[in-house]
């Protein structure tokens, strides 16, 4: 009879097949789970495949510190006497900011604002702060007939007829050479810089116009300043020449000239997973089943590479964050928005960007840099953000958002300058931060 007879077994060869195919598929659905958490981590890593612009670029903390830095300059406006330091003392700090009249944009009062708004009374007294109105007829630019600017300055520096050739500079406001931009932003830089080397500050923080710091920028610099000196100590040096407070990860990605070191790693990394499979075999025979030499193929020949290549899409900052602190950032630390230069070393930046004439302050300062093998730091997190979405050489583009883009082909050089870890800030506890360093300095 029919129920006499007993089921067909199934074959060793279909036993293996059925354990083969589990085997890929749990390793398979393990690829596709890590590909999905990979693109929900990296979509704001520049240096990911899965980097999405439409998103990346939204200014969530700093729209926070615009609203606030907005709040402080309306109210600097309605004060009736300058609140600059009245403090006798020796500030610590020249913090010097050069500022040009940009069509349909303003972003100078708000980078001031940003850096003034939240500062303890002992905070803002250690700082001495100049505001450079760079035109020749100052009344071009909104700020200058604004209450605010005079009231928050220590300083509003405008050309000195006697110092520099007016009309040669006036020749530089034409719209044709603000194209180039690249003779009057160099001699803004470096007069900006010799006005901040006569206060006699330890320290000189120039930035850009078109910034936003994060509360508690003042105890965040100071303490990196302090660990600037330790590590440049602890390594025998004598100097060093700037401390960054911004970078954009744009370029801190995988360096394509170190394609063939990848490659081998990948390559070491497959044989060490056929090793381990193998060995793992070997010594643990009842695996034997479920390790036949297919499967040993598949993980270290297709799978294997599957995750390396995963690996290097979920993107550089992804895989290896930049470290909290001051780390030396020789290369790839662009660009001139927010630096911390000892006093010592503006003398011999005067005369280089003064011999220079022309030229980028980036491009030129980190090729005096390389050549002379310069000690450079940088903060992480960054301190600062930048926010100009509009250069000062023209271009579309507003204080918050280059708008939603498909690509980053579609954006601006100005518009990718973006530190994507700032706006990941809780401005709450960043308040709270500061104010227990309130405490700690008046303590």
């Amino acid at each position: 009879m029919l129920l006499n007879r007993p089921f067909p077994s199934l074959g060793l060869s279909a036993i293996s097949s059925v354990r083969e195919f589990r085997t890929v598929l749990f390793v398979l659905l393990s690829y596709i789970l890590l590909f999905m958490v990979a693109r929900r981590q990296s979509f704001r890593d520049p240096t990911s495949i899965f980097f999405d612009p439409m998103t990346a670029y939204d200014p969530i903390y700093s729209a926070i510190r615009l609203e606030q830095a907005a709040s402080f300059i309306d109210a600097a406006n309605n004060i009736t006497e300058p609140q600059t330091t009245g403090s006798r003392r020796q500030p610590h700090f020249c913090l010097g900011i050069a500022t040009i009249a940009r069509k349909g944009v303003r972003y100078f009062k708000d980078t001031v604002g940003t850096f003034l708004e939240g500062l303890s009374e002992e905070e803002r007294a250690d700082i001495h702060l100049i505001l450079f109105i760079a035109h020749t007829d100052p009344s071009q630019h909104p700020a200058f007939a604004e209450p605010w600017l005079h009231n928050l300055a220590d300083q509003v520096l405008l050309y000195n007829a006697s110092e520099v050739d007016i009309d040669h500079i006036r020749s530089l406001e034409t719209n044709e050479a603000k194209v180039a931009a690249r003779e009057k932003a160099l001699f803004d830089y470096t007069y900006l810089l010799n006005a901040c080397a006569t206060i006699d500050t330890p320290y000189v923080i120039m930035l850009e116009d078109d910034l936003v710091a994060l509360d508690g920028w003042y105890h965040r610099t100071t303490a990196a300043l302090s660990s600037v000196e330790d590590q440049t100590r602890e390594i025998g040096a004598a100097n060093w020449l700037y401390l960054r407070l911004f970078y954009t990860e744009e370029f801190l990605g995988w360096n394509s000239e170190e394609w063939l070191s990848y490659l081998l790693y990948s390559i070491l990394v497959a044989c060490f997973v056929a090793c381990v499979l193998l060995v793992f075999r070997k010594s643990n025979p009842s695996t034997r089943p479920f390790l036949p030499n297919t499967i040993v193929v598949i993980l270290s020949g297709i799978f294997t590479p599957l995750f390396i290549g995963l690996f290097f899409a979920a993107g550089r900052v992804t895989m290896f964050p930049p470290s909290k602190g001051v780390y030396q950032m020789p290369k790839f630390g662009c660009c001139s928005q927010a630096f911390v230069f000892p006093r010592s070393r503006i003398p011999e930046l005067v005369e280089l960007y003064t011999s220079k004439h022309i030229g980028y302050v980036d491009v030129i300062t980190e090729e005096y840099a390389n050549a002379r093998n310069e000690i450079r730091w940088a903060v992480t997190p960054s301190i600062v953000q930048h926010v100009g979405r509009k250069s000062s050489k023209g271009g579309d583009g507003d204080i918050l958002s280059p708008g939603k883009v498909k690509s980053k082909s579609e954006l601006t050089v100005a518009e990718r300058l973006w530190n994507f870890g700032f706006e990941m800030q809780d401005a709450e506890v960043l308040r709270a931060e500061h104010e227990a360093a309130k405490k700690r300095l008046i303590s």
